[in-house]
């Protein structure tokens, strides 16, 4: 099996990560779940992900597809393509599952995985995280981890822009 192999292979569909999941549960792994778009890679993105994976055993990270970062963020994204993007991500080695959701929001996908722990990102309030109410419920965890500051995605697309 070739590295690319190994990478490509924690590229999952909602149903293989679903049973993943199971399997973890049942040998006491503590999942984590964060979600995000991740169209233009950058430390603070890094930063994020690996204090995320701090948070338990195994990290799930629930990825935009195109048609979701559209609807979230305009036309002109994503600047990088959801499979191109997945694999990047995949290849992160504090990443355990990429599972695509195409969604507003990961609602459904942290439904059908039912994580121990939710992360995202602390510009949110805990309470406000969309799946706090599924966390709770079964007890789990919900947590806010800082930003690295001057790093967006947002502000790079803008970089790149005015540099034209």
């Amino acid at each position: 099996m070739t590295q690319l192999d190994k990478i490509l292979g924690k590229i999952k569909s909602r149903p293989e990560a679903q049973s993943i999941v199971e399997q973890w549960s049942k040998t006491n792994e503590s999942i984590v779940f964060t979600n995000g778009c991740f169209d233009i890679v950058h430390r603070g993105h890094i930063d994020y992900l690996s204090k995320a994976k701090d948070k338990g055993s195994k990290l799930i990270l629930g990825l935009n597809t195109d048609a979701s970062v559209q609807r979230l963020k305009g036309p002109q994204r994503p600047v990088v393509d959801e499979q191109s993007r997945a694999i990047l991500m995949a290849s992160l080695q504090f990443i355990d599952l990429v599972v695509f959701f195409d969604e507003d929001t990961p609602y459904d996908l942290i439904k059908a995985l039912q994580p121990d722990v939710l992360v995202k990102g602390s510009d949110y309030n805990a309470s406000d995280i969309v799946g706090y109410d599924i966390l709770m419920a079964k007890g789990g965890k919900v947590e806010t981890i800082d930003f690295v500051p001057g790093f967006s995605t947002s502000s790079i697309v803008e970089k790149i822009k005015t540099s034209m």
